[in-house]
Protein backbone atom coordinates (compact mmCIF):
# COMPACT_ATOMS: atom_id res chain seq x y z
CA UNK A 1 0.00 0.00 0.00
CA UNK A 2 1.23 3.46 -0.82
CA UNK A 3 2.19 5.17 2.48
CA UNK A 4 0.58 8.38 1.22
CA UNK A 5 -2.84 6.69 1.18
CA UNK A 6 -2.44 4.78 4.43
CA UNK A 7 -4.80 5.77 7.26
CA UNK A 8 -2.00 7.02 9.52
CA UNK A 9 1.59 8.18 9.39
CA UNK A 10 3.01 4.98 10.93
CA UNK A 11 5.46 2.89 8.93
CA UNK A 12 4.09 0.59 6.26
CA UNK A 13 3.12 -1.83 9.02
CA UNK A 14 -0.53 -1.80 10.09
CA UNK A 15 -0.85 -0.63 13.68
CA UNK A 16 -3.53 -2.48 15.64
CA UNK A 17 -5.14 -1.71 19.00
CA UNK A 18 -7.25 -4.34 20.85
CA UNK A 19 -10.27 -3.63 23.05
CA UNK A 20 -11.87 -6.58 24.86
CA UNK A 21 -12.86 -7.16 28.47
CA UNK A 22 -11.51 -10.74 28.49
CA UNK A 23 -7.74 -10.88 29.17
CA UNK A 24 -7.39 -14.27 27.47
CA UNK A 25 -8.98 -12.96 24.26
CA UNK A 26 -6.67 -9.93 24.30
CA UNK A 27 -3.63 -12.17 24.86
CA UNK A 28 -4.61 -14.36 21.90
CA UNK A 29 -5.18 -11.37 19.64
CA UNK A 30 -1.88 -9.80 20.64
CA UNK A 31 -0.07 -13.07 19.84
CA UNK A 32 -1.82 -13.26 16.46
CA UNK A 33 -0.86 -9.65 15.66
CA UNK A 34 2.76 -10.30 16.69
CA UNK A 35 2.88 -13.24 14.28
CA UNK A 36 2.19 -11.06 11.25
CA UNK A 37 5.17 -9.22 9.76
CA UNK A 38 3.01 -6.39 8.41
CA UNK A 39 1.23 -5.74 11.75
CA UNK A 40 2.43 -3.89 14.81
CA UNK A 41 0.65 -4.14 18.15
CA UNK A 42 -0.01 -0.65 19.51
CA UNK A 43 -1.89 -1.29 22.74
CA UNK A 44 -4.91 -2.77 24.47
CA UNK A 45 -7.81 -1.79 26.70
CA UNK A 46 -10.23 -3.81 28.81
CA UNK A 47 -13.28 -1.61 28.18
CA UNK A 48 -14.51 1.22 26.00
CA UNK A 49 -13.77 4.03 28.46
CA UNK A 50 -10.06 3.11 28.54
CA UNK A 51 -10.07 2.84 24.76
CA UNK A 52 -11.52 6.36 24.44
CA UNK A 53 -8.82 7.63 26.78
CA UNK A 54 -5.89 5.84 25.08
CA UNK A 55 -6.61 5.63 21.35
CA UNK A 56 -6.53 9.35 20.37
CA UNK A 57 -2.87 9.67 21.41
CA UNK A 58 -1.84 6.40 19.72
CA UNK A 59 -3.83 6.87 16.48
CA UNK A 60 -3.89 3.21 15.43
CA UNK A 61 -4.70 2.21 11.88
CA UNK A 62 -7.15 -0.49 13.00
CA UNK A 63 -8.99 -1.12 16.29
CA UNK A 64 -10.41 -4.55 17.11
CA UNK A 65 -13.39 -3.73 19.33
CA UNK A 66 -15.58 -6.05 21.38
CA UNK A 67 -19.24 -5.05 21.73
CA UNK A 68 -20.25 -6.02 25.25
CA UNK A 69 -17.91 -4.61 27.88
CA UNK A 70 -18.25 -3.03 31.33
CA UNK A 71 -18.16 0.76 31.80
CA UNK A 72 -18.65 1.52 28.09
CA UNK A 73 -19.66 -0.81 25.26
CA UNK A 74 -17.86 -0.95 21.94
CA UNK A 75 -20.49 0.96 20.00
CA UNK A 76 -20.42 3.94 22.36
CA UNK A 77 -16.61 3.87 22.30
CA UNK A 78 -16.63 3.99 18.49
CA UNK A 79 -19.15 6.86 18.52
CA UNK A 80 -16.87 8.87 20.79
CA UNK A 81 -13.65 7.96 18.96
CA UNK A 82 -14.72 8.49 15.32
CA UNK A 83 -14.46 12.30 15.44
CA UNK A 84 -11.16 12.11 17.34
CA UNK A 85 -9.42 9.60 15.05
CA UNK A 86 -11.22 9.81 11.69
CA UNK A 87 -8.54 7.79 9.86
CA UNK A 88 -8.78 4.82 12.26
CA UNK A 89 -10.74 1.80 11.04
CA UNK A 90 -12.91 0.07 13.63
CA UNK A 91 -13.60 -3.66 13.41
CA UNK A 92 -16.12 -5.28 15.70
CA UNK A 93 -15.04 -8.66 17.01
CA UNK A 94 -17.85 -10.20 19.04
CA UNK A 95 -19.96 -13.26 19.68
CA UNK A 96 -23.21 -11.36 18.94
CA UNK A 97 -24.86 -11.55 15.53
CA UNK A 98 -28.18 -9.92 16.32
CA UNK A 99 -29.28 -7.72 13.39
CA UNK A 100 -29.84 -4.69 15.61
CA UNK A 101 -26.31 -4.86 17.00
CA UNK A 102 -24.80 -5.22 13.53
CA UNK A 103 -26.78 -2.19 12.32
CA UNK A 104 -25.86 -0.12 15.40
CA UNK A 105 -22.17 -0.95 15.00
CA UNK A 106 -22.12 0.02 11.33
CA UNK A 107 -24.09 3.20 12.04
CA UNK A 108 -21.56 4.14 14.74
CA UNK A 109 -18.73 3.87 12.23
CA UNK A 110 -17.46 0.28 12.30
CA UNK A 111 -16.11 -0.82 8.91
CA UNK A 112 -16.23 -4.50 9.73
CA UNK A 113 -18.09 -6.99 11.87
CA UNK A 114 -16.62 -10.39 12.69
CA UNK A 115 -17.64 -13.07 15.10
CA UNK A 116 -15.16 -14.56 17.53
CA UNK A 117 -15.58 -17.87 15.70
CA UNK A 118 -13.53 -16.42 12.81
CA UNK A 119 -10.22 -18.08 12.12
CA UNK A 120 -6.94 -16.24 12.62
CA UNK A 121 -6.56 -16.23 8.82
CA UNK A 122 -9.98 -14.58 8.40
CA UNK A 123 -9.21 -12.00 11.07
CA UNK A 124 -5.83 -11.14 9.57
CA UNK A 125 -7.38 -10.72 6.12
CA UNK A 126 -10.18 -8.59 7.58
CA UNK A 127 -7.67 -6.29 9.30
CA UNK A 128 -5.82 -5.88 6.01
CA UNK A 129 -9.06 -5.25 4.12
CA UNK A 130 -10.21 -2.64 6.65
CA UNK A 131 -6.83 -0.93 6.49
CA UNK A 132 -7.21 -0.87 2.71
CA UNK A 133 -10.55 0.90 3.04
CA UNK A 134 -12.87 -2.04 2.43
CA UNK A 135 -15.87 -3.04 4.55
CA UNK A 136 -15.98 -6.64 5.72
CA UNK A 137 -18.84 -8.49 7.38
CA UNK A 138 -18.73 -12.05 8.63
CA UNK A 139 -21.19 -14.43 6.96
CA UNK A 140 -23.22 -14.44 10.20
CA UNK A 141 -23.45 -10.63 10.27
CA UNK A 142 -24.37 -10.53 6.59
CA UNK A 143 -27.08 -13.14 7.13
CA UNK A 144 -28.46 -11.15 10.08
CA UNK A 145 -28.73 -8.01 7.94
CA UNK A 146 -30.31 -9.89 5.05
CA UNK A 147 -32.91 -11.49 7.32
CA UNK A 148 -33.95 -8.06 8.58
CA UNK A 149 -34.15 -6.58 5.09
CA UNK A 150 -36.30 -9.45 3.88
CA UNK A 151 -38.85 -9.26 6.67
CA UNK A 152 -42.06 -7.75 5.40
CA UNK A 153 -43.42 -4.52 6.77
CA UNK A 154 -46.74 -4.64 8.61
CA UNK A 155 -49.56 -4.28 6.12
CA UNK A 156 -47.41 -5.13 3.11
CA UNK A 157 -49.72 -8.04 2.33
CA UNK A 158 -52.87 -5.86 2.18
CA UNK A 159 -54.57 -5.02 -1.10
CA UNK A 160 -54.90 -1.41 -2.21
CA UNK A 161 -58.62 -1.45 -1.27
CA UNK A 162 -57.84 -2.86 2.19
CA UNK A 163 -55.27 -0.07 2.70
CA UNK A 164 -57.88 2.54 1.71
CA UNK A 165 -60.37 1.10 4.21
CA UNK A 166 -57.73 1.00 6.92
CA UNK A 167 -56.87 4.65 6.27
CA UNK A 168 -60.55 5.62 6.62
CA UNK A 169 -60.79 3.69 9.89
CA UNK A 170 -57.65 5.41 11.15
CA UNK A 171 -59.30 8.76 10.45
CA UNK A 172 -62.04 7.73 12.87
CA UNK A 173 -64.85 7.29 10.36
CA UNK A 174 -67.77 5.07 11.37
CA UNK A 175 -68.73 1.96 9.45
CA UNK A 176 -71.62 3.89 7.86
CA UNK A 177 -69.34 6.76 6.80
CA UNK A 178 -66.86 4.28 5.34
CA UNK A 179 -69.59 2.46 3.42
CA UNK A 180 -70.91 5.78 2.09
CA UNK A 181 -67.47 6.60 0.71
Amino acid sequence: MNPMTAPSSHTSRISVFVVDDHPMIRTGLVAMIAGESDFVFLGEAGHGADAVRMIPALRPDVVLMDLLMPQMDGIEAIRQLRPLVPQTRFLILTSLTEPGEVQRALAAGAVGYLTKTASAHELVNTIRAAYGGRRVLSPEATEALISVSQSTAPGADLTQRERELLALMARGLSNQDISDQ
